[in-house]
């Protein structure tokens, strides 16, 4: 009956354990995931038509940036609050560039 008891407390505990875990370590963090949805957005305003090549190329080598910085972040295998500030700032202006070179009457021919 011990045993039961202590494999079902060890079961608990464990899944508490994940539960409590934050999302950046179970997997894709916020950071990475909002960085491929930042690409997607670019490939398909550049299959759409609504951006040329070479805004397209621009964007991209911006993102690739920000990739840079989130890969520099977590060299030491910890991203700060204040890393994660600058991220988070670089990926709006990056986000906001994006909208607008989307919606901008420029068009790839």
């Amino acid at each position: 009956m011990l045993i039961v008891r202590t494999l079902a407390v060890i079961a608990v505990l464990g899944v508490a354990s994940t539960a409590a875990t934050p999302a950046h370590a179970q997997g894709k963090d916020a950071s990475e995931k909002r960085q491929a949805k930042q690409e997607r957005a670019i490939k398909k305003g550049e299959r759409s038509g609504a951006l040329t090549g070479k805004e397209a190329d621009r964007l991209e080598k911006r993102q690739d940036r920000v990739d840079k910085m989130q890969s520099k972040a977590r060299a030491d295998g910890k991203v700060t609050k204040k890393e994660r500030a600058r991220l988070d700032k670089a990926q709006d202006r990056e986000a906001a560039r994006i909208q607008r070179e989307r919606s901008d009457k420029q068009t790839a021919k």
